[in-house]
């Protein structure tokens, strides 16, 4: 029964935009998603169908996969499709975005150049969360689509190019909620709590939880955390509470997506707004 609801999910397109252009339907059953930077599609295989992503082969759960492509990811992607002796290939034109800049200004230099003696504690913590978005579990909680998880402003977007004090950092990969403290955060999806970190040097509180298939979330200045890692939730589930420790200006929450190595857009898989 669970699998069917899924199923259905899927086959419905859930709360994920379909994509413009059809695969061939000799080996997709049903298709989601947007083929755009920052962008995540599932795809609903026909039994026996292996699918390669710029040659190297997709794994799936139950003829499912998923796909996932970064900030600038190049713009020509190649997907295979083989089938017994049946092949297709499927040149992907993924749409360019174009990104905001924010400049934050006023801050403290710490928050914008770590000092020395935090580098350590920077390089453990990093250490921690490449751990946990290598884990590629069968779960399934992908297939549910998925909600925003906490309600609130939205004060920060993906993509946007960040500047402190007028110095240029790294993009900004999430999206930030401005919540008051001690909003409840839940689960975006199902899955399981592989990192569950109260004091992190950048992100404060900081929880990731495993989708599936190398599909992770990650909630982020978080004030405390309901959950341990091993831990499977559901979506909905509440995991944490809005803060505003680590870097951060002020109570809010940031949601983040990763697929493999890919920061995805958070925004383009939850429906409506979070504020609704």
């Amino acid at each position: 029964m669970r699998r069917a609801i899924r199923l259905l999910v899927l086959l419905l397109l859930g709360p994920i935009t379909a994509v413009a252009a059809e695969l061939p339907r000799e080996f997709v059953r049903a298709q989601s998603g947007q083929f755009t930077q920052g962008g995540l599609v599932l795809l609903h295989l026909i039994d026996g169908t292996q699918v390669k992503l710029n040659g190297e082969m997709l794994p799936q759960v139950d003829g499912r996969t998923v796909l996932g492509f970064g900030r600038d990811a190049a713009l020509s992607q190649d997907l295979v499709f083989v089938r017994g002796g049946a092949t297709a290939r499927v040149a992907i034109k993924l749409k360019q975005r174009s990104y905001d800049i924010q400049r934050i200004d006023g801050l403290p230099p710490a928050m914008v150049t770590p000092p020395k003696d935090a580098l350590p504690r920077i390089a453990r913590g990093a250490k921690l969360k490449r751990a946990a978005r290598a884990i590629a579990s069968a779960d399934d909680g992908f297939a549910e689509g998925f909600n925003w998880p906490t309600k609130g402003r939205v004060t920060g977007v993906y993509g946007s190019q960040r500047f402190y004090n007028g110095e240029a950092r790294r993009p900004h990969f999430g999206i930030d909620i401005a919540a008051p403290r001690g909003t409840p955060v839940t689960a975006a999806a199902s899955g399981t709590v592989t990192l569950a970190e109260a004091d992190m040097y950048f992100e404060g509180g900081l929880i990731f939880i495993d989708h599936g298939l190398s599909l992770t979330s990650a909630y982020m200045h978080l004030d405390s955390l309901k959950v341990e890692v091993g831990q499977k939730v559901q979506r909905g589930d509440v995991i944490a509470t809005v803060g505003s420790t680590g870097r951060s200006t002020g109570p809010h929450l940031d949601w983040r997506m990763f697929w493999r190595g890919a920061r995805l857009d958070p925004a383009l898989l939850a429906a409506g707004q979070p504020n609704k």
